[in-house]
């Protein structure tokens, strides 16, 4: 049994394909196949159904892949103890970004960390939280930016900043003249929120739910992005709430409508995620230490209340 050969048999488990898996492991297909069957006739066991298509795994098959993907990983630590050894920072690194944060931190970030560590490909996935997670315990990722906590086993979480809620209030809503908002002002009936699947949503919910304003099956209207959302809201449909980076880059007519909420102002943790195994810690670090060097200066807030995309809720002062 090899290294090499639990590689392959993670990728066929993966694309449920021969072919479409030699092409990932650089092969030729016949080469992959003799290597599983090899490796199945030295265990005296199917790890595959070939009858079925796309193929799947047996049921020793998936006890195989889970400790294979466990054994591939820790053979991977070996290159990573040696990479912190020389201080080496380089290779290829898989980050999964949440859709709410990607359009806002990405550029805050990117050009300052590629310029410092060159000899790092990062490969930028937007992903949505269930999906961030799947591929994080798959291997798949290396880490992901999320809304935390998530509070998994298996799952590591290191903050990197917490971002206040703002309103977003259009001309004649009944909101419209206050200064400042307390959470009990909300009411999920007028509010226009993200589609399913979005963990803002989720913390929105959770912050009317904690006002006693809300009704599941009262609120209709949902969209995919928070440009949507400002124009619905500008034609009288309800209110939003935004991250307070979305507020950043809006015109002077917009941001006019913005409504800051009383401190402890609601927020959300956003958090640089990764498994256990932590390999690629080296990379982990310097992603982490060059958000925190730039988002400071954007995001300066001291008294917040974090809004969690699960049901618990918890106080932050910096």
């Amino acid at each position: 049994m090899t290294i090499t050969q639990l590689q392959y048999v993670l990728a066929v488990a993966e694309h449920q394909n021969f072919t479409k898996a030699a092409l990932k492991v650089f092969v030729t297909q016949p080469t992959l196949s003799m290597q599983i069957q090899k490796l199945e006739e030295e265990l005296g066991v199917k790890i595959f159904d070939r009858t079925k298509k796309p193929i799947q795994l047996t049921e020793t098959g998936r006890k195989i892949v889970n400790q294979a993907r466990n054994i591939v990983n820790e053979s991977d630590r070996i290159q990573d103890i040696v990479d912190q050894e020389k201080g080496f920072i380089g290779g290829t690194f898989r980050l999964g970004i949440i859709p709410t944060v990607m359009p806002t931190l990405l550029p805050m970030f990117l050009t300052n960390f590629i310029k410092k560590y060159p000899k790092v490909k990062l490969k930028i996935e937007e992903l949505n939280t269930e999906a961030i997670i799947e591929r994080l315990n798959d291997g798949h990722l290396d880490a992901a930016i999320a809304a935390t906590p998530l509070e998994l086993d298996g799952i590591k979480e290191q903050v990197l900043y917490y971002e206040p809620f703002v309103a977003y209030i259009p001309e004649g809503h009944r909101l419209s003249t206050k200064n400042n908002l307390n959470v009990e002002d909300l009411d999920i009936d007028d509010m226009l929120l993200l589609e399913d699947g979005h963990c803002f949503k989720d913390g929105i919910v959770n912050l009317c739910k904690a006002s006693r304003n809300y009704d599941g099956d009262n609120f209709q209207l949902e969209s995919g992005s928070f440009e949507t959302l400002l124009k619905l809201a500008n034609e009288g449909l309800g209110m939003t709430l935004l991250p307070y980076l979305h507020t950043l880059d809006l015109g002077e007519k917009e941001r006019q409508r913005l409504k800051m909420f009383v401190e402890p102002a609601p927020a959300r943790e956003v958090s640089l995620i990764y498994t256990k195994s932590e390999l690629k810690m080296q990379i982990i670090e310097a992603l982490r230490t060059t958000i925190a060097g730039v988002i400071k200066g954007a995001i300066a807030f001291q008294n917040v209340k974090i809004i969690s995309p699960l049901n618990n809720r918890k106080n932050v002062t910096n």
